[in-house]
């Protein structure tokens, strides 16, 4: 008989009240796979769009999905049981990784839990000089500014896209972080920095202080000013909130200039942006233990830093969907396992 662990189950659709910390059978081994005692699990809005259903997607294209199911995908923890055809991870490891993104779209990531199987594909040690709460944080939020900044890292055809996203050239350019606070923001604004990009972040004013420490070098209180229409002569905007409200920056860019819309869907300029020259591209994260293991080396180095807005124990989970339903979280939350 199957061992059991503490694990968050959704039994159907809905706000926090569905999550439900309850027994749950441990995970099995497959080939190719290891598990982890996860130590933390970080938090991420497809863990909000999981619980409600993917109501914000079109019907035709929200995954079929059967409970219970556990949502989450990144994780930190120690590696307990490796498959005989793994290699390069052994017992006691400590690694992290975001798990099964977006082949777990419908439930099959796993990670709000006490134990978790993962494609060795998809891990990484985690990164010396950080904890596991740190980790856990990391790896969706990084991966996405990452594979948008920096490098795609794949060769899958994009959903979002005709054709595929292509990071551009940041080494003197100036780049626009919309949503530079939050979890992909404060990434973006760092690596943005680290590849020689005047940064301009923009946030409400009791981020400042923390962004700038991060390296941005300019700064706009969105409550103050509409980053529109002061903001002119950009090579690069990178709006982490997108949506509808994207097209508002393509009057900000320079001829031939692009951008990158993290939440693309709603999206209506395509006509102006065409019109002004302008590049918008997007793309879809996807899990990558080799690109982990890149941006670890960054975080262990502390060029890359990791904030941390609140923790939660798992099985405090749903007081950490309130808050993120709040939102103008400064960096990540993350729910405290073991």
């Amino acid at each position: 008989m199957n061992e059991g662990m503490k694990a968050v189950r959704l039994h159907g659709f809905g706000g926090p009240d569905v999550l439900r910390y309850e027994e749950a059978p441990r995970p099995e081994l497959r080939a190719g796979e290891m598990i982890v005692r996860i130590h933390a699990a970080g938090i991420n809005p497809p863990d909000v769009y999981l619980r409600e259903g993917y109501a914000m997607l079109p019907p035709s294209w929200r995954p079929h999905m059967t409970f219970p199911l556990i949502p989450g995908t990144d994780m930190s923890g120690v590696v307990v049981t490796v498959a005989d055809d793994v290699t390069g991870f052994s017992l006691g490891d400590e690694v992290y990784a975001m798990v099964r993104f977006p082949a777990g779209l419908a439930g099959g990531s796993r990670a709000y839990a006490e134990y978790v199987s993962v494609p060795a594909s998809e891990v990484a040690r985690k990164p010396v000089g950080i904890d596991h709460m740190q980790a856990a944080a990391a790896p969706m939020s990084l991966l996405t500014a990452w594979q948008f900044l920096v490098e795609l890292g794949h060769d899958e055809p994009n959903p979002l896209q005709p054709h595929q996203h292509q990071p551009v050239p940041l080494a003197g350019k100036t780049v626009l972080v919309n949503g530079a606070a939050g979890g992909v923001g404060h990434f973006a604004v760092q690596l943005a920095k680290w590849r020689g990009a005047h940064v301009i972040a923009v946030a409400s004013s009791r981020h400042e202080p923390l962004l700038r420490e991060l390296g941005a070098d300019a700064f706009i209180d969105y409550t103050k000013t509409r980053p529109e229409e002061v903001a002119q002569d950009l090579d690069l905007v990178i709006d982490t909130i997108g949506g509808e409200s994207s097209g508002r920056f393509l009057r900000t860019l320079k001829r031939g200039g692009a951008l990158f819309p993290v939440f693309p869907l709603g999206f209506e300029g395509a006509e102006e942006a065409a019109r002004r020259g302008v590049t918008v591209s997007a793309t879809q994260v996807r899990s990558s233990g080799a690109q982990l293991g890149e941006v670890g080396r960054l975080l262990a180095e502390g060029t890359v830093r990791v904030l941390l807005d609140s923790t939660y124990p798992l099985a405090a989970v749903r007081m950490a969907h309130e808050r993120a339903a709040q939102g103008h979280v400064q960096g990540k939350l993350v729910l405290k396992v073991l």
